[in-house]
């Protein structure tokens, strides 16, 4: 399959262009797209086969349910079976944007997008490419992040291109996205409201919204051994192909660990990197040293982060070590994908 490769500007949307990929999706076909979060890996959510072309290009498990992107709110009624009061409140506050509710499907979603199960995912996203992209293709697109499974999410288009030319049709190239961090999953189908994978809405935005909101107990743990209602959940996601541990503890004693294990692992002919803040990177002994930010700025440490890690496969790394960061607001997002790429190997010290 050739993958053909365009350019588009969110401030001027060619509509002829955006209608083409729009077509793609609509004949069954497969298209990357650009959102506020990561690129992502479009196909038709209301087609079982288009689904199955998802993960088949991914090479995802067919029980990690796909998200369905949806442009207007008046979308959301057909695929769902009921909308309870505190998902509206939430759609009010943040759709568009980085959220994704989970609801009760009605039989018009294929269980090929949900992975079989009777619970739906969706999300509007907030860029003007992806929201143009949507309305062309349909109005339902099932999309998660474009990589091959387990890779960090793209956040440059060059990364949907390294994992996905030959594989689909089109990659819609729409420059790098703003947040870099995948969508807050919320369950909407429980008692209480449970965010099953943390994002940029943070647990403190939703509470200002609703009398109670949980966390499903796996956020920060190992996998479940359950079967998956969000993606993420389950599998080992985010992994750069270099082994990579987490390091927690006091910073001079991560430092002097750290440098340790650097000095012993080069002897043995690794190509070493280390992932800090600004504060530190300067004391690490790396073959590579990456900053992901000042250590107080969150949003800025989670837009860096899956760059990073792509960055590190770039340049042929083989061991990283990551010292840990805050776990309060967004930088709990940012441990959770930093604990799957890391298969949840952290070590404290």
């Amino acid at each position: 399959m050739k993958t053909q490769i365009v350019q588009v500007d969110e401030r001027h949307i060619n509509k002829e262009l955006i209608q083409q990929a729009g077509n793609i999706i609509q004949a069954g076909g497969l298209v990357a797209f650009p959102t506020e979060t990561v690129y992502g890996l479009g196909g038709n959510a209301l087609s079982s086969e288009a689904s199955g072309k998802i993960y088949a290009a991914k090479g995802r498990p067919s029980d990690n349910p796909l998200i369905v992107h949806i442009c207007r709110i008046e979308d959301l009624q057909p695929i769902v079976k009921e909308i309870p009061e505190a998902a509206q409140k939430l759609a009010d506050a943040f759709w568009p944007g980085p959220l994704t509710m989970i609801f009760n499907k009605t039989k018009l979603v294929p269980y090929e997008t949900t992975g079989g199960l009777d619970t739906v995912a969706v999300r509007m996203p907030s860029h003007p490419v992806a929201l143009a992209f949507i309305e062309a293709a349909g109005g339902y697109v099932a999309a998660p992040s474009a990589n091959l499974s387990g890779r960090p999410s793209p956040t440059l288009a060059k990364y949907v291109a390294e994992d996905m030319t030959g594989r689909i049709d089109m990659i819609l190239d729409g420059g790098d996205v703003e947040l870099g961090l995948e969508s807050t999953i919320v369950d909407m189908t429980a008692k209480e409201p449970i965010i099953l994978r943390p994002g940029y809405i943070t647990r403190e935005m939703l509470g200002n919204l609703l009398p109670s909101v949980n966390e499903d107990s796996t956020i920060m743990s190992d996998e479940s051994g359950q079967a998956p209602k969000a993606p993420g959940m389950k599998y080992r996601h985010y992994a750069p192909r270099a082994e990579l541990t987490i390091i927690n503890g006091e910073t001079s004693r991560v430092i002097e660990y750290i440098n340790g294990e650097l000095c012993r692992l080069k002897k043995e002919g690794h190509k070493t990197g280390v992932i800090a803040a600004d504060d530190t990177i300067d004391k690490y002994h790396a073959d590579i040293r990456k900053t992901i930010g000042k250590r107080n700025d969150e949003i800025g440490i989670a837009r860096e982060l899956y760059r990073v890690l792509r960055e590190f496969d770039d340049e042929k790394t083989t061991v990283i070590f990551s010292e840990a960061f805050d776990t309060a607001g967004v930088g709990q997002a940012v441990m959770n994908r930093l604990l799957k790429a890391a298969g949840h190997k952290i070590l404290q010290i």
